[in-house]
């Protein structure tokens, strides 16, 4: 996605819409037209499974299947935010800050990320490209931004889609981690999901947070048999 990793760098807006999930999805379509998939399927991860909402969302004759991991909508965790997950899920708006996160993650920034990303989960070259990011003020800004935009932009968007009734129209499969914390904040995630999909299943996968390290096995099971 843009902004990660080694991927380019936006100008950043006042709005921080460069970093909408509206404007990485249009990448993702732009992108994959350029080589020759007018339509494809689409998989998200976390921060990811956001951006994989919104394309189909934004495009429902470009994507073909949807799949989401370890994540609800934004406006769905918002609209249920209590003291817990303010507590548990404090970076959200402490990252949406203006210029105070960069300072403080500048400090230390394997103290900031690293209790969930160790190399013997993630594998160390996973997790040497992981800390090299992170590593880099500029990818740190463009990662902040990306919250900045869920906390507005994106979350305006996702209650647009509901006040006008629009729904994901392909096939759609959500997974969630059992060691991460999906059903301690919802009990049954897969609810929180039934009223943005039309064609909706899913299924908890034994691992931590980062499921495609930590268990890529019964994920790509898991993905294989709805993909193909």
């Amino acid at each position: 996605m843009r902004g990660y990793g080694r991927s380019g760098k936006a100008k950043i807006l006042p709005d921080h819409s460069q970093q909408s999930k509206r404007a990485v999805a249009g990448d993702m379509v732009r992108l994959m037209d350029n080589l020759g998939h007018p339509t494809f399927a689409a998989v998200g991860h976390d921060r990811g499974c956001y951006v994989a909402l919104r394309l189909a969302l934004d495009h429902p004759d470009v994507v073909s299947r949807l799949v989401v991991l370890d994540g609800v909508p934004i406006s769905e965790a918002l609209a249920r935010c209590d003291a817990r997950f303010a507590h548990d899920w404090y970076h959200w708006f402490f990252f949406a800050q203006p210029d105070k996160p960069e300072r403080a993650i500048a400090v230390d920034p394997d103290a900031w990320y690293g209790s969930k990303a160790q190399p013997q989960s993630m594998g160390a070259e996973n997790h040497e490209e992981f800390r090299e990011a992170i590593h880099d003020p500029a990818t740190v800004r463009a990662m902040l931004e990306d919250y900045r935009a869920g906390l507005g932009v994106d979350r305006e968007h996702e209650e647009a889609d509901r006040r006008a009734g629009r729904t994901v129209r392909c096939p759609t499969l959500f997974l969630w981690s059992t060691r991460d914390d999906m059903e301690d904040l919802y009990g049954d995630p897969l609810a929180v999901w039934r009223p943005w999909a039309d064609d909706l299943r899913g299924h908890p996968i034994d691992s931590g947070h980062h499921v495609a390290e930590e268990n890529p096995d019964d994920l790509t099971a898991a993905l294989h048999g709805f993909l193909t």
